[in-house]
């Protein structure tokens, strides 16, 4: 379970705001915890709390403090890839690294391109979660390591090779990039299953070379 907390904006809200809003996600938070902490070893496992402050490092820093003696079984990171700038993202995840418990699972909410999960595991992130490999996939939008490919490109209309040459999942093996561009022109739906499971076979793919980088240091 995700303790209840409040997403503050990027655009449209001043810093004050930001944190009275951050004031009750903490409020929330160890009210839950109280709630449950009667019941906590029978649900052992499921209790995240979610820190927030938006683009404000001291408020951030705020926020890991008072929910670390909540984070029994894992820390979320929330409030990020919702307008910020990747720069600002990144200085965020820094800012925090150093400050978030490193005996249970760190989960940063709702960031899932290729590029934001190596620079999210780089800052010790553990956990991931995104709509984003099903969501291109159903917009006929693939990842690839020659960056991304929009299928519906005419460029691809002859391509006869595979959305990506190092992948060795179904959609790669066994079609082209021009038959795929053929079933976008088609609307088949199929075309999203396939660009999905490739997609999120990529992404398992990418995080499986960057554990092995990590551990070849």
């Amino acid at each position: 379970m995700m303790m209840l907390d409040v997403c503050s904006p990027v655009i449209g809200i001043t810093k004050n705001k930001v944190a009275e809003q951050l004031a009750l996600t903490h409020r929330r938070a160890a009210e839950q915890f109280a709630y449950h902490q009667q019941d906590y070893k029978k649900h052992r496992g499921v209790l995240f709390p979610i820190v927030q402050g938006g683009i404000y490092p001291d408020l951030r820093e705020e926020s890991v403090a008072a929910l670390t003696p909540y984070a029994r079984d894992g820390i979320a990171i929330g409030g990020l890839s919702v307008g910020e700038t990747k720069d600002e993202m990144y200085h965020i995840l820094d800012v925090i690294q150093p400050l978030l418990p490193t005996d249970v699972p760190r989960y940063l909410m709702g960031v899932g391109t290729p590029e934001d999960l190596r620079e999210g595991i780089l800052r010790g992130v553990d956990m991931f979660d995104c709509v984003m490999p099903t969501r291109l996939g159903r917009h006929a939008t693939a990842f690839s390591s020659q960056g991304t490919i929009k299928l519906r490109n005419a460029q691809y209309k002859t391509d006869s090779s595979p959305l990506d040459p190092t992948c060795g999942c179904h959609t790669c093996r066994h079609f082209t990039k021009a038959y795929l561009h053929h079933l976008c022109k088609q609307e088949e739906m199929l075309l999203a299953t396939l660009l999905s499971l490739h997609n999120v076979a990529y992404l398992s793919r990418l995080v499986e070379e960057i554990r092995e980088e990590l551990l070849d240091r």
